[in-house]
């Protein structure tokens, strides 16, 4: 099942980094979560399904591109904690690369709960790991 799990975790970031939100709701549980709540800057709060869409607009909106590579993933039971890179270019050229962890959660096949960390051991520990 871990292995199943990293897929689903691939496949959402797949989807994003195509910038096919359709697709991406797909890999969503119907009561799915997104907690951006530590985010430093852009979207803090956690945001249902219902409003996935004005959250990645106004997280993709202010790029010219945006892409996410997965560093590193860890699969812990129905979680998998994905440390990833994020590389955007702004319209005026400038270039932001931005490195956070996520804990994804899932559910019959399913992402239920992803969480952003801005740190992979914070991550590693809502986990019950350490580095």
């Amino acid at each position: 099942m871990s292995q199943e799990n990293v897929e689903i975790v691939r496949a959402a970031i797949e989807a994003i980094n195509r910038q096919d939100f359709d697709g991406l709701m797909r890999c969503l549980a119907a009561d799915a979560e997104y907690d951006f709540s530590r985010s430093i800057g852009l979207a803090q709060g956690v945001y249902g399904v219902d409003q996935m869409p004005e959250f990645w607009s106004e997280i993709m909106d202010p790029w010219e591109s945006t892409r996410i590579e997965l560093d590193h993933i860890t699969a812990v039971g129905d979680k998998v904690v994905a440390r990833q890179t994020t590389y955007v270019r702004g319209r005026d050229g400038i270039e932001l690369t931005v490195r956070v962890a996520q804990v994804w959660t899932i559910r019959d096949g399913l992402i239920a709960h992803c969480s952003l960390y801005q740190e992979e051991r914070e991550a590693l520990e809502a986990v019950g790991l350490s580095e």
